[in-house]
């Protein structure tokens, strides 16, 4: 079987076991966010909770993602651009095979926080459908929204959204 129709084939069974494996939205606007950790790059430990002072950006990806690809490099400047004012962006994967992913890194510079999810557990917790899904988490680690998808129409809506979660700031 040709590698682009397993890779199709993969991401349509992962997308619909994640589909019917949760409720709609397991976490909506104004749940609080669940205290988890995460492996992530070099096994440095990834704290995905309440974190004082700082509005979080989930965003859950896999290597085998197209939209994915294309979310990185927004991914790196919101991080670059509002680091400062406490954005803190976090890459959660969501490959089975772990060297997937890192061959999906090799080719892409991160300039932001990489987290590992292979069992797919926390993605189910936050409700996951889709690949890339983004959550906005405010500084008292409250989910303000949910996104699924990328492409270049949300990158200005994400961009405002956030600006507002750090208070206006730019």
């Amino acid at each position: 079987m040709p590698r682009q129709l397993t890779r199709y084939l993969f991401a349509a069974i992962t997308s619909a076991l994640l589909s019917a494996a949760t409720p709609s939205c397991a976490l909506e606007a104004g749940d609080q966010t669940p205290e988890i950790d995460l492996p992530g790059t070099g096994g440095t430990p990834v704290r995905i909770a309440r974190q004082p002072g700082k509005v979080l950006y989930l965003d859950f990806w896999a290597s085998w993602c197209g939209p994915c690809r294309q979310s990185f490099p927004w991914m790196n400047a919101m991080q670059e651009k509002y680091k400062a004012q406490g954005l803190q962006v976090i890459g959660i994967n969501v490959d089975a095979q772990g060297e997937d992913a890192e061959k999906f890194l090799a080719k892409m510079q991160t300039k932001f926080t990489i987290a590992y999810d292979p069992k797919g557990n926390t993605a189910r917790l936050f409700g996951v459908k889709g690949m890339p899904t983004s959550l906005l988490i405010d500084k008292d680690g409250k989910v303000i929204s949910q996104h699924i998808g990328f492409n270049d129409d949300s990158r200005d809506k994400m961009e405002l959204a956030i600006q507002a979660a750090l208070g206006g700031r730019k």
